[in-house]
């Protein structure tokens, strides 16, 4: 068996971190190990593993590995906002949805621009299948952190579970503005435009198509998304003949 490579499990560990993948099974995998047996070699890493560790074991549904971890850093940062948020987490993962909200409103009450605690409290209504005040929480929210852009792409989906199609396509021109060169939003607006099924709406779809070939060429999406809407003008021009 080749023996662990630590140096590389830290890497692995430090780039996911910086991406914000979650790849939860393998930053258990991972994580644990290092935790176990070279804790001594992670220096000032050692935090961000616990806490990278802890939210991985709550996605596995390894709750002694997310209690080993919480503890770590409850007793190194007592009383700490950014543990809180954890524990507020771990109220979740345990479907005491409740609780976590009161905590998260704890938290915003102490400092109403914890952009975390937002966050979670956006997840809360979500998880308890409350769509409508996780839409107005999380548009208010925007309000505020204009820039979130993650925060508009979530907003987007809920919109878009609602078949609200003006809505979502607004969180998306709002992502194009912050980050005109990501494909990927315009992909999704060319999207939404073309589900939306107006003429106007489909000639711009059309642009925003190729503007996504334009950012990422050979986009098969994109280009069967040019093909569907020629498609759909073919068929308009001849029922109007």
């Amino acid at each position: 068996m080749a023996p662990f490579d630590y140096l590389g499990a830290i890497e692995t560990l430090h780039e996911l971190r910086k991406s914000g993948e979650r790849k939860s099974g393998l930053v258990v995998s991972l994580g644990e190990r290092l935790l176990r047996d070279y804790t001594g070699k992670l220096g000032d890493e050692v935090w961000p593993v616990y806490e990278q560790v802890f939210i991985s074991a709550l996605d596995q549904g390894n709750d002694a590995l997310a209690k080993t971890c919480f503890e770590k850093l409850e007793k190194r940062f007592p009383g700490s906002p950014r543990v809180k948020i954890l524990e507020g987490m771990k109220l979740e993962a345990e479907d005491k949805l409740d609780e976590a909200l009161r905590l998260y409103d704890e938290i915003l009450e102490k400092d109403d621009s914890n952009i975390a605690a937002s966050k979670r409290r956006v997840a809360v209504f979500k998880a308890k299948g409350q769509d409508q005040q996780a839409m107005e929480t999380l548009s208010k929210y925007l309000d505020d952190f204009y820039n979130d852009a993650e925060g508009w792409l979530e907003l987007s989906d809920l919109y878009l579970k609602f078949h609200l199609y003006q809505q979502a396509a607004f969180c998306l021109e709002e992502l194009i503005l912050l980050q005109p060169q990501n494909h990927f939003y315009h992909l999704k607006f060319a999207e939404i435009l073309y589900t939306s099924d107006t003429s106007d709406n489909i000639t711009l779809a059309l642009k925003e198509f190729c503007r996504v070939v334009e950012l990422c060429e050979d986009h098969v999406r994109a280009l069967y998304g040019i093909k569907l809407v020629n498609y759909y003008y073919f068929n308009y021009f001849n029922s109007v003949i």
